[in-house]
């Protein structure tokens, strides 16, 4: 496929490099508690409700971080997770020539060496009976998980569930009324809010860190992380590796966001995954073990005068772009849902659902907002005409992205 523009939003995944020392996960489904047995123990609250029992009152004194920080800290874990990478031996120590100098250690029926890689992240307590929130790149592909808490007890921690499209992951240790973390509401953040990180950089264990939201609703693409598919949080928190996984949290000591990313390119700028999707995510890892996301397989791009003129000044060009607002198509997945509802390289998308389109962003939110097998109604502009149909979303295929990250 010629590549028709510089910056493609696509649903194409690729490896992450996320802000933890990634080795990470997943070790595979255990017996998953119901969410009514992994209640929250305030009466009449659920495992992932709002969580605002117990949370501080806005204070506009000079300990209010401090405050936060005693009342949020203690939920705060550590996650060392380690993995056994086995070395391929060489065809080469098969030969007899070559055993005659090396011995039989190297040859057919010896056992291949290993090697053991470890990482460090962070995480918090979302229940009392041991539901623990992370990254799911600090627990990827790992052997063994243990969760440190602030008061030094470890626990073995099995991996219940993750998902790798918005980079969470839900551990479950065996162990009881423990301090939870109060979860707030990501969708009433505004610019300019205080925003507390807590986590173990480095591993140094519970550091804090303060700034300001500087923006909220920040795209995959903006971030530099395409594969993923989360409206990031943006801060100016200092955010370090080994942070991964860890709370951020509003200056009434609730969580409003799981710390990610890093740029790694510029200074100050961290990036973190909005406390509703990490509520939503974590509720279905808890009921299911999986999340199934609806995905159109396409890439596009917003159009703009730019962009058209120099789609229609390409002698190669698949379609005359003859519309001023939409979302181009720059590619189309083979035996995607896309292609199988007739979507071409060059179609504009217009509408979805007789919404108005204005933004690639606007087309992976109505994807979001709708399940697998559901229809979609989608307008194109196919070189002037108008083309009316109607797309079922498909699950993301997540094995194709395990396959890339092996």
């Amino acid at each position: 496929m010629k590549r028709l523009g510089q910056r493609l939003v696509t649903y194409t995944v690729l490896p992450i490099a996320g802000a933890g020392l990634a080795i990470a996960a997943f070790q595979g489904t255990a017996s998953r508690p119901s969410i009514a047995q992994s209640a929250v123990p305030a009466a009449g609250t659920t495992l992932l409700a709002q969580g605002r029992t117990g949370a501080l009152a806005a204070s506009g004194g000079a300990n209010f971080i401090a405050d936060a920080v005693e009342r949020v800290g203690p939920a705060v874990v550590r996650i060392d997770a380690a993995r056994t990478i086995k070395a391929r031996r060489s065809p080469v120590f098969d030969d007899p020539f070559f055993r005659q100098f090396f011995g039989d250690s190297f040859g057919p029926g010896s056992q291949p060496r290993q090697r053991e890689e470890r990482g460090t992240g962070s995480g918090f307590i979302i229940s009392a009976d041991g539901l623990v929130v992370t990254n799911a790149h600090v627990i990827d592909r790992a052997d063994n998980v243990t969760v440190t808490l602030r008061d030094g007890r470890e626990f073995k921690g099995k991996v219940l569930g993750t998902d790798s499209l918005t980079d969470l992951a839900v551990i479950r240790i065996e162990a009881k009324q423990l301090p939870t973390a109060p979860l707030g509401n990501s969708d009433q953040l505004r610019p300019g809010e205080w925003a507390i990180a807590i986590g173990n950089p480095l591993g140094l264990d519970n550091t804090v860190t303060a700034g300001i939201i500087s923006a909220t609703g920040r795209t995959s693409a903006d971030v530099g992380i395409p594969d993923k598919r989360v409206g990031f949080i943006q801060t100016d928190a200092a955010i370090n590796p080994g942070n991964s996984g860890g709370p951020l949290l509003n200056q009434r000591g609730e969580v409003i966001g799981v710390n990610t990313a890093i740029r790694r390119q510029a200074q100050g700028l961290g990036f973190a995954i909005p406390v509703n999707t990490a509520r939503r995510i974590a509720e279905e890892l808890v009921d299911k073990g999986k999340v199934s996301h609806p995905y159109l397989g396409i890439q596009m791009r917003t159009l703009s005068d730019n962009l058209k003129k120099q789609l229609n000044d390409d002698p190669n060009r698949p379609a005359t772009i003859s519309v001023n607002q939409g979302v181009v198509i720059f590619g189309v997945a083979r035996n995607s849902p896309a292609a199988k509802s007739g979507i071409r390289r060059g179609d504009v998308i217009t509408k979805i659902n007789g919404q108005d389109i204005q933004s690639a962003e606007d087309v992976q939110a109505a994807v979001a907002q709708t399940t697998v097998g559901q229809a979609l109604k989608v307008e194109l502009n196919r070189s002037g005409k108008k083309v009316n149909l109607s797309v079922r979303p498909g699950e993301f295929p997540t094995q194709q992205l395990r396959r890339r990250r092996r």
